[in-house]
């Protein structure tokens, strides 16, 4: 089984959070339903969960509720956590790059701190 944790900006701010905030109801349970697989499923299946290639071993939570396109983006800690970076309503056939861009370097921010607090 996974942990399933929301990053923490330096500032305090929860930026996947606030991104399941703006969604409607249906549309949390939805995302909540796709992250217990990820939690719960030893293989998650790729429709689901999936590593982003030529990316700094970031992965994606894959939801679609009713024509719309959700992705939460993060990254494996440990091989036990998945630490969930930032959301975003997709809108194209590609992951848009400013959005992998803004996982790696919240990526980089958590190792970092991780590694000075211990």
């Amino acid at each position: 089984m996974r942990i399933i944790l929301f990053y923490i900006t330096p500032s305090g701010a929860n930026p996947v959070q606030e991104f399941l905030d703006e969604l409607a109801d249906k549309q949390v349970e939805k995302v909540l339903w796709v992250l217990r697989l990820v939690k719960e499923m030893d293989r998650v299946p790729s429709s689901y969960f999936k590593k982003l290639v030529n990316t700094d071993d970031i992965w994606e939570v894959r939801i679609t509720i009713s024509g719309n396109i959700f992705r939460v983006l993060g990254f494996m800690d440990q091989n036990s956590f998945v630490i969930l970076t930032n959301g975003f309503h997709k809108k194209s056939q590609e992951t848009p790059h400013s959005e992998i861009d803004l996982a790696e370097k919240r990526k980089k921010d958590y190792l970092s701190r991780r590694k000075r607090h211990g």
